[in-house]
């Protein structure tokens, strides 16, 4: 199956992103953290919109739902909207690498807590027939804060390369 799939990416026609398209795209991931007895699953689904302004850059909004699910615990919801700024350059016509930098506003319903998000993802693109392409990242550098009413303040730096794993669609649209 990796084989036909590999082959059909090989086959099909390439269309890379242009100065003054659309970008429509978003990920699903999934993590898995565990400490000690303690594990975490999360499961999430990141849609994107963005305006290609230059050769290589991207600006747009973004938005999240996240589950997280703690055994023995109802699971919890979390949700982000913001904006990104892309970076992307080829490495040949079927490859390019990109970094996206995002932050926004957050909240999550355990104890109706609410902050902001900043994060720094690097992935790799597979450019496909049409505009279409997939989207691969494994990681990133992680900042965000949130304030509970019952609940201190929370503040999070990650360094997750290697800890998660997202898988993207994307869609150019010429204008």
């Amino acid at each position: 199956m990796k084989k036909l799939l590999f082959a059909l990416l090989f086959a099909t026609t390439i269309a890379s992103a242009q100065k003054g398209s659309i970008l429509l795209g978003g990920n699903v991931g999934f993590s898995s953290e565990k400490i000690g007895d303690s594990k975490l699953e999360n499961f999430e689904f990141s849609p994107k919109v963005g305006y290609q302004f230059a050769e290589k850059w991207t600006l747009g909004v973004e938005g999240s739902v996240m589950n997280v699910k703690k055994p023995g615990e109802d699971s919890t919801e979390k949700y982000k909207i913001g904006g990104f700024l892309r970076y992307s350059t080829p490495l040949s016509d079927l490859f390019s690498i990109y970094a996206d930098l995002g932050a926004g506003y957050q909240s999550t319903s355990l104890n109706d807590a609410k902050g902001m998000y900043a994060n720094l993802t690097p992935a790799l693109f597979i450019n496909m027939k049409n505009g279409f392409g997939l989207n691969f990242s494994i990681g990133g550098i992680n900042y965000d804060n949130l304030d509970g009413k019952n609940d201190p303040r929370q503040e999070r730096l990650g360094f997750d390369f290697g800890k998660t794993f997202k898988i993207g669609v994307s869609k150019n649209f010429g204008l």
